[in-house]
């Protein structure tokens, strides 16, 4: 089948190199011409692991391809997939100028039958106003589908071909046929294809990710619950994770959730309840606890070190919003920095991935290590906001000999509490015990 994807963001760049592993012809259309040409002489522009490999394959085969004309990349498509951003706006509506911008450009060209997916994260009703915009240039027979993402930064290429679930939103049986058709060899295994209306569709991913985002919140919430009365947050978390109406996962505490999806998809999803005179009132209550929990370590960095931190140097590890990623979108590592400089603190950080992001943010208020070890030089304490694999089980010889003195204080619950008391640390993490 021949695809066009229209957008090579996060989302569009592994949707349509996935299209393309099984068999389909795809063409990936972008505005940004430097990056049509990376793409086209095989630089990847994202991190993902394990998308480069079936990005080179696939490009190599001649199965997929990238251009800056529009025109061209529809010109056979039988499907058009809209992956186009919706940012939030200062009321945390979704902006859809983007994605209704280019559904008026393809009621222009258009010449045929095609069917054009919302794959973009898009609020409910928005079906039938990429539908109108279409049909205000074209007159020609066409479908509009909703086929919401799933994908978790980090294994996306696993969420993409593997799904536990494909929702699809449609009234067209000719659509239905070609979507359950594209689909197909991604749900061998017989997980779901879910078809449904295009407004609940819609509403789907927005209510998926608010819920997990209201889980990571609660147990936010339980964790500083655990510190005023002690009680250990870990001990909390296997205690109704193991209550299969409940599950497991989505429970670890932290310092806040953040990313492209979560933080935009709660505010999407209040601002359009609000819309229609609803008040949400636990997303607004999960936004206002997610946005202090991304700083809830800064007043236990200052009560550790009598409430001033001017002269005091820290090194971070981690810097991307989850590990596995060089995304930084709403990165709990931001607001600490912030936190930390307006203190009159310095910062030295390392992250795998996203140095080179935060350096385009924050540019020279902080410096940065070449590796985990060297970031500590000097510093009067460590602090980590990122889980990254690497991080799990360092030489703790060397984080002590490096560090003014043995304190860390873990925003992700990374180490063992026991350990912490033969290693001699003062360690503060989230929901546990302090060790001193």
């Amino acid at each position: 089948m021949k695809i066009a994807v229209i957008g090579t963001g996060y989302v569009g760049l592994v949707s349509g190199t996935c299209f393309a592993e099984t068999g389909n012809h795809v063409t990936c259309v972008d505005i940004d011409e430097n990056k049509v040409n990376s793409l086209t002489s095989g630089k990847i522009t994202i991190y993902e692991p394990g998308l480069e490999k079936l990005f080179e394959r696939n490009l190599k085969e001649g199965r997929l391809h990238f251009t800056t004309s529009l025109e061209d990349a529809i010109k056979e498509a039988k499907i058009i997939f809209l992956a186009l951003p919706t940012p939030p706006g200062e009321d945390g509506s979704a902006d859809l100028s983007y994605v209704l911008g280019v559904a008026e450009h393809l009621g222009k060209i258009m010449t045929e039958y095609k069917v054009i997916v919302d794959k973009s994260t898009v609020p409910v009703g928005t079906a039938e106003k990429v539908h109108n915009a279409v049909a205000a240039n074209y007159s020609g027979d066409f479908d509009i589908v909703s086929n919401p993402e799933f994908l978790r930064e980090g294994v996306a290429v696993d969420d993409f071909m593997k799904p536990d679930r494909v929702v699809v939103g449609c009234s067209s049986e000719r659509a239905e046929k070609l979507m359950h058709e594209l689909y197909a060899p991604f749900v061998r295994q017989g997980n779901p294809v879910i078809f449904m209306d295009e407004k609940s569709a819609e509403l789907t991913k927005y209510a998926a990710n608010s819920f997990l985002a209201t889980k990571i919140t609660f147990m936010n919430e339980i964790a500083r619950v655990c510190e005023l009365v002690g009680a250990d947050v870990d001990k909390v978390r296997k205690g109704i994770g193991t209550d299969t109406r409940i599950g497991n996962r989505f429970l670890f505490p932290g310092i806040g959730y953040g990313g492209s999806c979560f933080p935009k998809d709660v505010k999407a999803l209040v601002r359009s309840s609000a819309e229609v005179d609803y008040d949400f009132k636990i997303l607004n209550a999960v936004e206002e606890v997610n946005e202090s929990q991304k700083t809830y370590l800064i007043p236990k960095v200052k009560n550790h070190f009598g409430g001033d931190l001017k002269g005091k140097h820290f090194a971070l590890w981690g810097l991307a919003f989850k590990p596995n990623t060089d995304d930084i979108r709403e990165a709990p590592a931001l607001y600490l920095i912030d936190e930390l400089i307006a203190a009159g603190a310095t910062v030295t950080a390392f992250d795998p991935e996203a140095m080179e992001n935060v350096k385009g943010v924050v540019g020279d208020k902080i410096s940065f290590a070449d590796n985990m070890y060297t970031c500590l030089e000097s510093a009067d304490a460590l602090i980590i906001a990122t889980e990254w694999a690497e991080f799990r089980n360092p030489n703790f010889e060397r984080i002590t000999s490096a560090l003014k003195n043995q304190t860390i204080f873990d925003g992700r619950n990374l180490f063992n509490l026991n350990k912490m008391t033969e290693q001699g640390f003062n360690y503060y993490s989230i929901g546990r015990e302090t060790i001193k």
